[in-house]
């Protein structure tokens, strides 16, 4: 059987991608795609019409303008697409903010002379279940289906082991994941299950659903005694370039001994990918580090602690 010519506009089937082995098949990535170091240097094929530089106010401002005139947050390099003559496209139907659209893939695919020859995987994970479903999907699209069987088990292994561990815990705190700064957005679709695992209650977002926006008030009102805050597309250090409004947002709306974070959003928490275990690990971290001290260690530098941060 002849290896696919793979194209992968969506950072976490690239990550999946690579986990089953198929990395070397990879022939073209999204602007966004940065994992593993073995897709640095791919062709690009897409790029952004909003960048993470503006504070995120001007970020969301912009997006729901895009959205509301019906334009495209990101676009496709055509011509280079032709160039590459993939057999398989992988990308998603989820959020049209995150990464491309599917409806601007196909209508990318549709222009290309050899069309009918290339096939497009969206994936369109909103739970845990999902993902690990979507490593088998991918799996069986690049003819790597044993793989998928056993990177799936894998992962279900680990996540099982953090679980088990969590049940020993003689509290179960209040956890609050922060999505987005402003506005103030809690963690949907997976987080609420990743929290559930790592020992935590999830507070105000139903798994499976879109992050929900809520009024610093609302935030004070949930009485959170673990704050996350992971905005989506955020790393640490960008993350910390607003640390006057986390700052101003937690001042006087946490409650006695809470503790928050702020930790890397880009790479985990918000891909649905294999990644998405070091963030249950990284999760386990925070709301119970008396019982998993060794994922204290591992991820010391991904859970920085923001009690201290002052307003300037």
């Amino acid at each position: 059987m002849n290896r696919p010519r793979i194209v992968s506009l969506l950072p976490s089937a690239t990550e999946i991608a690579c986990a089953l082995g198929a990395g070397a098949d990879l022939v073209g990535i999204s602007h966004e795609c940065d994992f593993p170091v073995q897709v640095h240097g791919l062709p690009v094929l897409t790029s952004s019409r909003v960048g993470n530089s503006a504070s995120s106010a001007a970020i969301d401002s912009t997006v729901r303008l895009l959205v509301q005139d019906a334009l495209s947050i990101y676009t496709v390099d055509q011509q280079r697409l032709a160039e590459l003559a993939p057999d398989l496209i992988l990308t998603q139907d989820l959020c049209r903010v995150c990464a491309v659209s599917l409806e601007d893939v196909q209508g990318a695919v549709a222009r290309l002379a050899r069309s009918s020859a290339v096939r497009v995987v969206s994936l369109q994970p909103t739970r845990l279940l999902h993902v690990l479903q979507d490593i088998e999907t991918v799996a069986q699209a690049i003819g790597r289906a044993a793989q998928g069987v056993e990177l799936r088990a894998s992962l279900e292994g680990r996540i099982a082991a953090i679980a088990g561990r969590a049940r020993q815990a003689r509290s179960r705190p209040r956890v609050a994941s922060i999505e987005w700064l402003e506005p103030w957005m809690l963690g949907g679709t997976w987080m609420p299950e990743l929290i559930e695992l790592a020992g935590g209650e999830a507070l105000a977002a139903r798994a499976g659903e879109p992050a929900p926006t809520l009024s610093l008030a609302e935030f004070a009102a949930l009485q959170a005694e673990v704050v996350l805050i992971k905005p989506c597309g955020f790393d640490v250090p960008r993350t910390l370039r607003e640390r006057d409004l986390i700052g101003s947002a937690l001042h006087g709306r946490l409650v006695p001994n809470a503790r928050a974070y702020i930790t890397d959003g880009n790479a985990f928490f918000n891909r649905p990918g294999p990644r998405l275990v070091e963030s249950l690990e990284i999760l386990a971290a925070a709301i119970h580090p008396e019982l998993f001290g060794d994922f204290v260690l591992k991820h010391r530098g991904l859970l920085l602690p923001v009690q201290n941060l002052e307003v300037r």
